[in-house]
């Protein structure tokens, strides 16, 4: 009897954690399209759908953290569209080499994030209003510099990068991410900034009260969401292989729903990195069977939407199970 009670405890706790349900979820997914339609496993359709998943991990890792302080960043899409024109018309028009182009790109980044940060920290507006504030004025700011035109000039290398592969179907857009995600886990789970990033989510008085400087915290927290945003512009840049002032136009959704699918709470406090992954997964896999049944696009936006609305509700029932798992902790 105990052998069964150790493996029945060892279950419920291996399903405790978010990105099991997730996880489960794409697993079948890619098993009934793969059915439906066996060309959803080829080779090239894989390359297509790894490389979406890539870049769209390191967007929805640019808003994870945000979410870990219980905040949002509506600027996340313009600040990665800033970066890829900036890192495309740097080489176009002033012949910067890629490695120069790159550093500063991603600069531009994190000091568009940075600067959020300051002001949400320092004024303590909602960082809603403030990162609305900013996704104007960045897309201002490209379209000022584009005069809403592409930029063409990306060096080849830039696009092999993009389109080539590392392994069989496995793009080079999968090593940008693996290195965002392992690092966004390490930040989480083993870095002192990680853990009050998640401290002032979950109680942001509490935190204070801990010794942990709320200002620092916040502008921390949205200089790492610049630079993710940043990265995945860049990324974007090498697999479109044109600089175009509408990159980051479409980002806002995903970048919700993925952590939220996969564990997050939008209050703050609770983030997965496994999860998010999921999330990002099932919303690449679900877009692209949808394509691959001559879907009409008006629909992928309509399930798109259904996502978000699923997303929300399970995240106000986690919120609802924590705030009972607190309450029966405090009566203990």
């Amino acid at each position: 009897m105990a052998v069964h009670a150790n493996t029945d405890g060892r279950l419920t706790r291996a399903f405790d954690n978010d990105w099991i349900g997730p996880g489960i979820v794409s697993l079948a997914a890619v098993i009934g399209i793969s059915l439906l339609q066996p060309a959803f496993l080829s080779s090239f359709n894989i390359f297509v759908l790894v490389s979406a998943i890539s870049v769209n991990m390191v967007i929805a890792l640019g808003q994870l953290v945000i979410i870990g302080i219980g905040q949002m960043n509506l600027a996340l899409g313009s600040i990665g569209g800033l970066v890829a024109i900036s890192f495309v018309g740097l080489m176009e028009r002033f012949g910067v080499p890629v490695p120069l182009a790159l550093g500063l790109a991603l600069g531009i980044g994190v000091l568009a994030g940075m600067a959020g940060g300051y002001i949400i920290a320092r004024t303590a507006i909602s960082a809603f209003i403030i990162t609305l504030a900013g996704l104007q004025i960045f897309k201002g700011i490209n379209l000022g510099i584009t005069e809403a035109q592409p930029f063409y000039g990306v060096p080849e290398s830039v696009k092999a990068f993009g389109t080539g592969s590392v392994l069989g179907p496995l793009p080079w857009l999968v090593l940008p991410m693996l290195i965002c995600s392992i690092g966004m886990w390490y930040l989480f789970n083993r870095m002192r900034i990680g853990r009050h990033i998640l401290a002032m989510g979950s109680n942001p008085h509490a935190a204070e009260m801990s010794g942990i400087d709320p200002k620092v915290t916040i502008i921390w927290a949205h200089a790492l969401s610049g630079l993710l945003a940043a990265v995945a512009g860049v990324m974007l840049v090498a697999k479109l292989q044109i600089g175009h002032p509408a990159i980051g136009d479409d980002w806002l959704i995903s970048s919700f729903a993925a952590p939220v699918i996969g564990g997050a709470v939008l209050s703050g406090g609770r983030v997965s990195v496994a999860g998010t992954f999921f999330g990002v997964v099932i919303i690449a896999i679900i877009t692209q069977g949808l394509v691959m049944f001559n879907i009409d696009p008006f629909v992928v936006q309509i399930v798109l939407g259904a996502l978000i609305l699923w997303a929300v509700a399970i995240n106000r029932l986690r919120e609802v199970r924590i705030a009972k798992l607190q309450a029966r902790g405090a009566g203990a």
